[in-house]
């Protein structure tokens, strides 16, 4: 029952939301964050409480002060993609301005394949839909298996609506149509600020310590692609803005572990710059760092 209901509110998002006027939407997106932060549930405090490592001399009402920022942010990513369906081809073209989007295309340019690595920051999807629609660039992505089934499948039929390539998370089943795409010339983006799994490399993000995937490191070492960290953000206006970070270059020496190890602290690294630049759009509403991990088995 609990599962048909996800899926029920979902489609009702995707079939009610991107029929609104974008002004109306983007109040109701800010009225429901608001109302969530004001009941400060657990996903609002655990926001708070990775916040705190971000901005670590914040006061309690500065904290605060970016959960409820950070409740608004990830509200406009979901009335985002909710709407995103109707944007017409130039709407989502001129939606995003990213800078130093040369790493990128030249990497494309020369044949060698691209990863992009990114966290749970700004609105990815418009990102992925920036680059089929401005750049004229197809991509790979994956998507965790969600439930309900029918959940799954339309995140899977929203994102291929956008002109993404879609596999799923399925263990390493997605590893090798991804490598296969990269020698090709293409182009992978993958989310990748968090893989609380035994295959996670540990990292140190923000002085503790946390796993992310291998995946990115692996796939640059095994294909000769370029590693591109990039990181998204909002601000008044109506475009979303980014960076892509300069390459993440293969360490010459070593053997994978370790240049896995070093490629993956040079992801969280970037990241972290991100992140700490602006806090409010880093949507991490779950236990992140091994610390809480170790907490919550206690």
């Amino acid at each position: 029952m609990k599962d048909r209901l996800t899926d029920a509110l979902y489609g009702l998002g995707w079939a009610a939301v991107k029929k609104l006027p974008e002004p109306a939407a983007t109040r109701l997106g800010r009225s429901i964050a608001d109302q969530v932060w004001k009941r400060r549930g657990k996903s609002v405090l655990r926001l708070e409480s990775n916040l705190a490592r971000v901005v670590p001399d914040a006061s309690a009402a500065r904290l605060a002060e970016l959960s409820r920022a950070g409740m608004r942010s990830y509200m406009r990513y979901w009335m985002e993609s909710f709407r995103l369906p109707s944007w017409s081809r130039d709407r989502m073209a001129s939606g995003f301005v990213p800078e130093d989007v040369h790493h990128l295309v030249d990497g494309i340019a020369a044949g060698r394949g691209v990863v992009v690595a990114l966290p749970h920051m700004g609105n990815y999807d418009l990102a992925g839909a920036w680059v089929t629609s401005k750049l004229d660039i197809p991509f790979t992505t994956v998507a965790e298996r969600l439930k309900p089934e029918t959940l799954y499948d339309r995140f899977v039929a929203y994102r291929e609506s956008l002109g993404m390539e879609v596999l799923p998370h399925t263990g390493g089943s997605a590893f090798g149509t991804l490598a296969r795409r990269l020698r090709a010339g293409g182009l992978v983006c993958l989310v990748a600020d968090r893989d609380l799994s035994a295959s996670g490399v540990e990292v140190k993000f923000f002085g503790e310590t946390t796993r992310m995937p291998a995946g990115p490191a692996l796939l640059a070492q095994q294909t000769g692609a370029l590693l591109l960290p990039v990181t998204l953000w909002y601000d008044d206006s109506p475009i979303m803005k980014g960076r892509v970070h300069p390459p993440v270059e293969v360490p010459e020496t070593g053997d994978r572990a370790s240049r896995t190890s070093s490629m993956t602290q040079a992801l969280a690294d970037a990241f972290a710059t991100g992140i700490a630049d602006h806090p409010e759009d880093w949507h991490m509403l779950q236990r992140l760092w091994l610390a809480d991990l170790e907490e919550r088995r206690t």
